[in-house]
């Protein structure tokens, strides 16, 4: 015989009389194991947080967003100015510009050195000072010209760019605001949403990877599952994350309330229809030796069971009793 058939030996979808009585149904009554929940709260939490940062230090001149605006990879949302770079791209050009009259005099000397050395009118050793003269001072555009792109990248820079696609949480700056380098000017929510959980760290043990959690109440309850539970206990919780399914984004840091599973525990559970109610008391009959006995009952929670819901009893029953159904 099935399990399912030891713990309830009629179901309500198919009653059967027992040889020897009148009544129309009855089943043994057996402890069931039976999920036993908590009812926490959860908060809403973004896959990834990442701050914007700026790579220079400066002044915020433009700000291009504001709290709960869509951004893409890439996008520019401020743009940092430093007045010192303006002046030391000035000096770097002028320096540059000097350096190219000098490679300019340097190659027009060598030009004039090599005719010279044609008509023996000066020697080999002049004319190689010269072209070492070009070198150096050719290698020296080269330098100065790579300053000036260090500096121009510098200024690029001050356009600080969102890491990734997502929604603005936070901008802790203004416009006008000096920042440092690797100041956060935005906070990011990127990637989808789920639920973190703090749990108590008493129930650590019963969590398991793939349990069912059910959120919300009512008309909202909805269905999640745990996806990762922390090894790192803090402040005597255990943290947990759950997956859910078309959870709205929002508000991030939002609470909603969860039950979530933390064990198993033994029950004594009825079919709804074995429960009457008279005169304010809840009764179950009970067959014992061929006859009927009326029971008074506290009935607790409805509980599911392999044969459906079911109705847990507090007290009033025990197991092996055999209950009539009507």
């Amino acid at each position: 015989m099935p399990v399912a058939s030891r713990r309830v030996f009629l179901s309500l979808l198919g009653l059967l009389a027992v040889p020897g009585l009148a009544f129309a149904g009855e089943f043994i009554l057996q402890p069931i194991e039976v999920a036993e929940t908590k009812a926490l709260f959860g908060q809403i939490e973004s896959r990834f947080v990442v701050p914007a940062r700026s790579r220079i230090g400066g002044t915020i001149t433009a700000l291009g967003v504001t709290e709960g605006d869509k951004v893409e990879a890439g996008q520019v949302i401020a743009q940092i100015v430093d007045e010192k770079l303006d002046l030391q791209l000035a000096a770097a050009e002028a320096r540059l510009a000097a350096a190219r009259s000098e490679l300019d005099n340097a190659q027009t000397e060598l030009t004039r050195s090599e005719s010279l050395l044609e008509r023996g009118s000066t020697t080999l050793q002049a004319v190689d000072r010269v072209r070492t003269t070009v070198t150096v001072t050719r290698n020296a555009v080269t330098e100065l010209d790579s300053g000036r792109s260090v500096i121009l990248q510098q200024m690029a820079e001050g356009a600080v760019k969102a890491p990734a696609a997502g929604r603005v949480l936070s901008i802790p700056t203004r416009r006008g605001q000096v920042v440092m380098a690797g100041e956060a000017v935005a906070t990011i929510a990127a990637g989808q949403v789920f639920l973190r959980l703090a749990i108590p760290e008493r129930h650590a043990n019963g969590l398991t990877v793939g349990d069912r959690v059910a959120i919300g109440e009512g008309a909202d309850l909805r269905e999640g599952r745990i996806e990762k539970v922390y090894p790192l206990i803090e402040n005597g919780r255990v943290t947990v994350d759950v997956a859910v399914g078309g959870l709205s984004g929002t508000f991030v840091g939002q609470r909603i309330l969860v039950q979530v599973k933390v064990g198993t525990r033994a029950a004594l559970v009825v079919p709804q229809a074995a429960i009457r109610r008279s005169a304010g008391l809840d009764l179950v009959e009970i067959g014992t030796g061929g006859a009927a006995r009326t029971v008074t009952v506290v009935p607790g929670p409805v509980v599911a069971t392999p044969d459906g819901p079911m109705v847990e009893i507090l007290s009033g029953l025990r197991s092996g009793d055999t209950v009539i159904l009507p």
